[in-house]
């Protein structure tokens, strides 16, 4: 079998880290033919060393030029940098890690260049779904699903007929605030919020889980995965972390996945791709389980998904605008600058503000993305919370 040559956009994040543990782990499976993060060049450098790439990238100019003193290996910068990296000849698989609205560009790139995505960076369907996806098909290029979810919906429904398909359900943690209400969610600090129950992951992703965003973007990228409508995915809150997700078949029986909260299983998953690779994650033990619960989640008090099933209802760009007013948001709690409970509060002025535009290209994209991170900051500065 031969070798596999993997490039890993966002390498120095969670889930690029988290990658490069399973291949050092399968040496005669997979190679690192490159690596892109944004700024953090000691890392990053660290990861050359043991990993010996062909290229890498910084997004960050400056932090490019710290490497390039370090290392013998090309180091692009920018967007462009990011761009080269991401349709590397060499390579036959690329991970899309990069967090964010950041990651479209990249992974469109890679989608053009006929790589196989595994695909970590949801905002790339939240904002353009219809567009990756369109060029996907395209271009022939199978996309496999990272997220945990996402994964566990794929490996339900795989090799099975479309038709027979009822419904998806993706489950949520919850976060670390289950069964709080807006008040005291308007006392919570930074450092609560970043305390994840089950997972450990960026501190963009923890906030959205804390809020209950991270699932509402997933909603989207489901509905553009799967071809499925937002009235067919459902969402359950389970503390526990062990059931992924399900799905639900006319005859009224479900699937699911179940396995430990590591992201190491779907990154393995997509990695290895139609195959398995074995001893990836500590395996469940069924008699040590006491109990798996689920329960509907509280949109009255965690309103961001509800916003995300306005955004995939209106279609367009309202959707970019969501995730742009959302990174925005997360970014100036995350600074100190409002409370929690703004986030949601930012979200949804902005939404409303907005004026559906059909989304015509990648140009409708990145203009609904700069108007909403300049309308969100505006919102913020004049304090209209």
């Amino acid at each position: 079998m031969p070798i596999k040559k993997i490039t890993i956009l966002g390498s120095t994040g969670s889930i690029g880290k988290s990658a490069l543990q399973v291949i050092e782990k399968f040496p005669k499976r997979f190679r690192v033919a490159a690596l892109a993060a944004c700024r953090s060049d000691k890392e990053l450098l660290s990861q050359i060393k043991k990993f010996k790439p062909d290229i890498c990238a910084l997004r960050d100019p400056e932090a490019a030029e710290r490497l390039r003193k370090k290392t013998d290996i090309p180091v692009y910068d920018g967007e462009e940098g990011l761009l080269r990296v991401a349709a590397h000849p060499a390579s036959d698989f690329v991970l899309s890690a990069i967090v964010g609205f950041a990651g479209l560009a990249p992974t469109l790139a890679a989608i053009k260049a006929g790589k196989t995505i595994g695909l970590a960076n949801k905002e790339a369907l939240v904002t353009a779904g219809e567009l990756v996806m369109k060029e996907a098909r395209k271009r022939k290029v199978k996309i496999l699903p990272v997220d945990s979810e996402h994964s566990a919906v794929f490996q339900c429904i795989e090799g099975r007929g479309y038709q027979f398909l009822k419904s998806i359900i993706l489950t949520a943690s919850g976060g670390p605030f289950i069964g709080k209400k807006k008040k005291e969610l308007a006392a919570v600090r930074i450092e609560d919020a970043l305390c994840h129950p089950n997972w450990s992951m960026g501190k963009k992703i923890t906030i959205d889980s804390a809020t209950l965003m991270n699932k509402g973007l997933e909603v989207i990228e489901a509905h553009h995965l799967f071809g499925v409508g937002a009235e067919r995915i459902n969402v359950f809150i389970h503390p526990q972390s062990i059931v992924h997700s399900m799905a639900e078949f006319v005859d009224g029986s479900l699937l699911a996945q179940l396995s430990v909260p590591d992201m190491k299983a779907p990154i393995a998953y997509a990695l290895s791709w139609p195959e398995r690779l074995p001893d990836v994650i500590t395996p469940l033990v069924l008699d040590r389980m006491e109990t798996l619960t689920f329960m509907e989640p509280d949109t009255k008090n965690f309103p961001c998904l509800s916003y995300a099933y306005e955004a995939l209802a209106e279609g367009g760009t309202m959707s970019a605008v969501l995730n742009a007013a959302n990174e925005t948001a997360v970014e100036a709690f995350l600074a100190g600058s409002i409370g929690f409970t703004g986030i949601p509060a930012i979200i949804k002025k902005t939404m409303r503000l907005h004026e559906k535009k059909a989304l015509s290209g990648v140009s409708a994209v990145i203009e609904a993305d700069r108007w909403a991170r300049e309308t969100a900051a505006g919102l913020m500065k004049s304090g209209k919370k």
